[in-house]
């Protein structure tokens, strides 16, 4: 299993979608071995990503709640990586 991925369910308040996604992301990452897509590879990667993410979304919709909350916090609610993306948000692209 993916190490990278955290527990959704049972967050206060609840997952949002982007945090879902990034779980997706990183699960499609994982399985396929694609870390960087290509023109080739955009596409499908993409609609895995939304295909998981719907999935995800609809089994975090229909559990029962939890007794705990997650023993870890999803890395989009660390605030060293939201410092990350403002920075990233902030920078002019390049290219």
């Amino acid at each position: 299993m993916c190490r990278n991925i955290t527990t959704l369910r049972g967050l206060e308040p609840p997952a949002t979608a982007e945090e879902v996604e990034a779980a997706a992301r990183q699960f499609v990452r994982k399985i396929s071995g694609v870390t960087r897509p290509s023109a080739a590879t955009r596409a499908p990667i993409e609609k895995a990503v939304s295909d998981v993410a719907a999935a995800a979304t609809a089994l975090l919709a229909e559990l029962p709640a939890r007794r705990q909350p997650p023993a870890t916090v999803p890395p989009l609610r660390r605030p060293q990586v939201q410092a990350r993306l403002a920075r990233r948000e902030e920078s002019p692209v390049h290219g």
